[in-house]
């Protein structure tokens, strides 16, 4: 593609069709201080319960493997006092929920521009928090493992529409709501995999872990139709046709250049949590390989959720930064995964808080920036689309992680 499709990261343009900067459609002109702050609170909520069903079936994807196939793994026995086993590992590694988890959303953010322009917001929303609904009872009452993830797809649907609709539903609004929508994905990650690891550490069995996450739908719904402070535009019927209909036989140009770091970015992070996270336990400390697991997502989730929530007291243009350093956490986990030369499990714990932040950082500086350059009659659209970026990332990394994983396993390797 041609150099004038791009921007580099220290170019701070507001796009139009020409590349020349425009007017901004006004956001919230309407609302009161009062409204503005509870659409900030509103957006966060949207975040953290958008997420919450995608975060939790990846935090329960190792006990869902377990449970449906009982403790037919790949090899070996355990011995927690001995560093001296062999690596233990499931068969069907993690990355195969993570497909699960991540293809219909990948799938919806691909089709979206072809109908979702037709569809009213609160159209929109029912379908989320239905969709939710059903992806917790579908978890929380399977007897088969195709069952189980019938279930996790329906929560890939949920979050990848989602997705799309809210930072779409950004355009609306004063441009700090992708702040703080960033931050409650962010949240979503911390306060589901802390949830699903503190209930399952209390006795409390995963099946029923899940299914005390239905407060989640009911939560979103009373967010969007009665917090959510709306502006004039989002009552009138077929506003948003209106305006996706003149985008669609108008194209913008995008921003590709943090598109296409935030997709590399996203391959190392989840290859790293997918494939590698179960094999890097340490025999012979007090949590079993299996919380251990569950700890690392839950110390994933909160590198994620403090650099998601950073970006209104620091932003970051040069998006390789972090993409260049999410390989080198790669690259030394893998190394740990074959030759075990870290000293403890908190070492690891470190690396992977390090590995969350740089994730983070990724995600909402470019969602930032695009809610800063792109002319706003061309926002409400391109916000949609960018987050294809992150889905294609999680997919290539599920392609990868699962014959990676397999790999390792066959290797039987020494702890």
């Amino acid at each position: 593609m041609g150099d004038s499709t791009l921007l580099n990261d220290d170019q701070d343009p507001l796009l139009g069709m020409d590349g020349c900067k425009e007017n901004p459609r006004p956001r919230s002109i309407t609302l009161t201080s009062e409204d503005n702050k509870r659409n900030l609170l509103a957006f966060w909520i949207f975040g953290l319960c958008n997420n919450f069903a995608y975060v939790i079936m990846l935090s329960a994807a190792h006990d869902i493997l377990r449970e449906e196939r009982g403790e037919q793994n790949k090899t070996h026995t355990v011995n927690t006092t001995s560093n001296s086993t062999i690596l233990v590992c499931n068969r069907i590694g993690t990355g195969a929920i993570l497909l699960a988890d991540i293809l219909p959303a990948f799938l919806i953010k691909l089709s979206a521009p072809l109908y979702i322009q037709r569809l009213s917001y609160n159209l929109k929303i029912t379908i989320i928090i239905v969709t939710t609904s059903i992806s917790f009872i579908l978890v929380a009452t399977a007897d088969t493992i195709w069952l189980s993830i019938l279930g996790v797809c329906y929560a890939s649907f949920s979050s990848g529409f989602g997705e799309v609709t809210f930072l779409s539903l950004t355009s609306f609004f004063n441009k700090n709501v992708v702040s703080t929508w960033s931050s409650g994905t962010g949240g979503a990650g911390v306060f589901g995999a802390l949830s699903y690891a503190g209930l399952t550490q209390i006795g409390i069995t995963p099946r029923n872990a899940v299914l005390m996450m239905l407060i989640i739908p009911v939560i979103f719904a009373f967010s969007y139709f009665i917090l959510l402070k709306k502006p004039p535009v989002l009552q009138s019927i077929g506003a948003t046709l209106t305006q996706h209909t003149q985008f669609n036989s108008n194209p913008p140009r995008l921003i590709l250049s943090p598109k296409e770091k935030l997709l590399r970015i996203v391959v190392s992070e989840y290859y790293i949590n997918q494939a590698l996270f179960e094999l890097l336990y340490f025999n012979g400390f007090w949590l079993t390989p299996f919380d251990q697991y569950r700890w690392l997502q839950v110390d994933y989730q909160i590198g994620v959720f403090i650099a998601r929530s950073s970006v209104n007291l620091y932003h970051i243009k040069k998006l390789w930064i972090p993409a260049f350093l999410q390989f080198g956490v790669l690259a030394l986990l893998q190394c740990q995964v074959l030759y075990h030369f870290l000293p403890s499990f908190w070492v690891v714990l470190g690396i992977v808080i390090f590995e969350g932040l740089q994730g983070g950082l990724a995600y909402v500086n470019t969602f930032y920036r695009l809610s800063s350059e792109i002319a706003s009659e061309y926002l409400e659209f391109s916000m949609g689309v960018t987050s294809v970026a992150d889905s294609s990332g999680i997919v290539i990394a599920g392609l990868l992680s699962i014959p990676a994983h397999n790999k390792l396993c066959d290797m039987h390797i020494h702890l």
